[in-house]
Formats: C-alpha cells, structure tokens, sequence
C-alpha cells in the first residue's frame, strides 16, 4: 500500500515506535479480510482533515485517479475491518495512534473541597477563582454550604462556565445524625465538616481541602503533584502549625497530643482518602485500632473539653498516635499571618516565594496585616481576561509597597515572587493547556 510502504519523512522524523508501526500495518493487513460491518469512526474534531491528515493527494499523486487518503473521519477502528478502496492507510494509522493513547491515558481531574458557612460566600468565590486562574488540569470542586448560600453559588459559577475548565457540585452542611449537635458547635459552626469528606465523598479517591481565606498563587496541579510523594503508609498532608516553638500554640497551650513539635495546621489538606477509608487508626482510647469513621466520635467525647481549635485539634491527636501516617509539606504551602507577624520564620517562602497563601483570623478583612488584604483584592478583583491578569502585578506590587511599616509589608516581594511567575508561565503554556 503507497501510504505505508512509501518512504515517509515525518515518519523518520518522528521515530514511529515499533507497536504503533505495527498497528498501521495490521489495518492494511486486515484490509484483505472479510466481517464486520464498518462503523464510521467518532473523532469529530479529526474531520475536515484533523491533525496529520495528507492533503494536495489527488489523482496526480496516486495513479488511476483515486484519492486514497481521505479524512479521518472515513477511518475505521478494528483492524480486522476491510479499509475501503480510497482510503489511506496512514491516516488510519494515525487515527487508530490517537484514539489508543486516549484510551490509556484519561485527562486527570483534581478534586477540591471546601465548606462555606455564613459570610464567606465572597471569600469562597476569590479562592475558586484563584484557582481556576493559573491550575492546568481540569478541576472539580465539592462545595459544601449552607442551605441558603447555594442559590448565590450556583449562580455566581454558572457565570463562569464558558471558562469549561471545572465542574463543581453543591453539598448541604451534614453530620452524622446521632450527634449532629455536638459535631455543629464544634469550633465553628461548619468546620467539623471537613473531617467527614472520606465518608460523604465515597467515590472520590484523592482531594484537596482548603479553608475559604485561602488563595493560590500557584497552580494547584503542584500541590496534587505531591500525592505522588506519598509513602506507603502516608495518608494525607498538612503544614506544621508553626516554624517558631517560641510562638507556638501546641507547644505552649494544648492540653492533649498534638503531631511533632508544634502541631499541624488543617487549613490546607491533601489527602489519599481511599487509604483513609481503608486505615485502622492507633488511638488511646482502646488498644483495637479504629477506622476513620468509628474513631471521630469517641476522640470527640474523650477531648471534647480540652480541645480550642475544634476539628484540627482531632486531627492533631489522631496524627499524633499515627505519625507515620502524615506527609509533612513546607510553610510555603499555608503561609499564614504567623510566619511574618513577628519577624519572618519560613524561609521556604523567603527562597522561593509563597505558594498558598492562609488569610486565617480575617486578615483579608481588617487593617491587623495591609499586605494580605492586598493580594486578597487584588485577585477578588481580578476578572478572567488574558489582559486583567497580565496587569496584575505591578499595581499589586504598589500596594504591597504601601505596607513596608509591617513586619510582613517588610518582605512583601515574597507575596508575589511565585504570583508572578505563575502568571509568566500560564501565558507561556499552550492555548489548550490553559
């Protein structure tokens, strides 16, 4: 067959591997036998000539007037169908490549969660935007929220739907029946919640927790990448609560175990759930380990009146007695008021910039830290044209410049060292990867 057989450029160029070589030539072999009726195949997008297609192949360029290599919508998949008489073998053989590497290799989604209660519908949205923003994968966010927020959600991020680069879903505010009061009042009215996402999300195996007073400045797809650091035996990731012990809370304060020297802060937390789910828990309450779902409420009533930070506190006692079960990441990825308030103390953000940036107490909302309610506004502000975010920066920067009288407005360019290059990189990345 000309379309295999003839001496092909693109396919010294390209270096063809052996198996994809081998497929070609199986649907030129199989064209000799009978069986099957053929189906026309259903790659839309390779209609019209699609990617690869061989064009100006008209009589002149195959003896006896037939155009033998048609689009590759007129291709077949099984190579034992019989190729009809005009069409090119190489264009099903890139057609049959194309269709098998999308086969083995579905596109990805990263799952993000976060629980919305009272007045954080505002700083929910800046965070989703943050991360809609500068992400490659496609996202699906579980928002969990209160009853009367969902009609506000859903039409706020139908708004952003022509961006087709997420999906969400909109959960109500649940705890187990039987001690849905307790769980309620715990800390905060909804923050509880985040400890029963293995058991209300039973279908997803990895996510991605945050706080609302969250804001990416980098793309989440390096945070997810991090599940792949994981151990065997590691079953989330956390922050520690504090680089400094001599500012400590869990150090200084707490009156139960806490993980390593200054605890672990739960406002950002990857988590391998399916190993979560799957996990029987060591615990000083009885020497039989306990599942995720069996263990929650027996920490509760053990705690319950020790505890100040509520579900992060069970999350601290839990990781204390199963340390080897914690994957432990830098500040940088919840850099927070604590690590500048007195002086800096993170020096992976001081390095490298700050990755995620944990508004906690409100500072996105008072003047008690000018330097994070900037970037806060900045990107609540910020809308998704290409031109809005190139702009981002250098206003940013001035206001960051305003702040210098802070200990954190002190080592403002730590705020937008990693926010400008995620910026650089996401219009240096392709039209579909972005």
């Amino acid at each position: 067959i000309l379309c295999i057989r003839a001496p092909c450029l693109a396919c010294r160029v390209c270096s063809i591997n052996v198996y994809r070589i081998q497929l070609a030539v199986s649907l030129e072999e199989g064209a000799g036998g009978g069986g099957g009726k053929p189906q026309a195949a259903v790659a839309s997008w390779l209609a019209g000539g699609g990617r690869g297609a061989v064009r100006g192949a008209g009589p002149a360029a195959h003896p006896g007037g037939s155009d033998r290599c048609k689009d590759f919508s007129l291709c077949y998949w099984n190579p034992y169908w019989m190729l009809p008489s005009d069409v090119c073998g190489m264009n099903c053989f890139w057609e049959a490549a194309f269709r098998y590497s999308l086969k083995i290799q579905p596109v990805e989604k990263m799952h993000l969660a976060v629980v919305a209660c009272g007045e954080r519908l505002e700083e929910t949205m800046t965070m989703l935007k943050s991360a809609i923003i500068f992400s490659i994968k496609p996202l699906q966010f579980h928002i969990f929220a209160e009853d009367q927020l969902h009609h506000s959600f859903k039409g706020r991020l139908d708004d952003w739907s022509f961006l087709q680069t997420f999906n969400y879903t909109l959960y109500p505010i649940t705890f187990p029946s039987e001690n849905a009061a307790e769980w309620k009042k715990l800390f905060k009215p909804c923050a509880s919640q985040r400890l029963f996402l293995p058991l209300i999300l039973k279908e997803v195996d990895s996510l991605l927790y945050v706080d609302t007073d969250i804001l990416f400045l980098r793309p989440i797809d390096d945070i997810w990448s991090l599940l792949k650091k994981f151990n065997s035996t590691q079953i989330a990731a956390m922050a520690p609560e504090h680089e400094e012990p001599r500012i400590g809370w869990y150090n200084r304060f707490a009156r139960h175990p806490y993980y390593g020297k200054t605890g672990v802060n739960s406002g950002v937390m990857l988590m391998n759930m399916t190993r979560m789910r799957r996990k029987y828990f060591k615990n000083d309450m009885t020497t039989v380990r306990l599942q995720w779902g069996d263990i929650l409420m027996p920490l509760l009533k053990k705690y319950k009146l020790n505890i100040t930070w509520g579900d992060q506190d069970l999350l601290n006692i839990m990781f204390f007695h199963n340390p080897e079960s914690l994957f432990v990441f830098p500040c940088q990825w919840n850099y927070r008021p604590d690590h500048c308030i007195y002086g800096s103390n993170c020096q992976e953000a001081e390095e490298e910039g700050i990755f995620i940036l944990h508004g906690n107490r409100g500072v996105y909302h008072d003047d008690k830290q000018p330097a994070f309610r900037a970037v806060y506004e900045a990107l609540r502000n910020c809308s998704f044209e290409d031109d809005n975010i190139r702009s981002l920066l250098k206003p940013l920067e001035l206001e960051l410049q305003k702040t210098v009288h802070t200990y954190c407005g002190k080592i403002y360019k730590i705020f937008i060292k990693q926010l400008a290059k995620s910026v650089r990189d996401r219009y240096a990345r392709s039209p579909k990867e972005k």
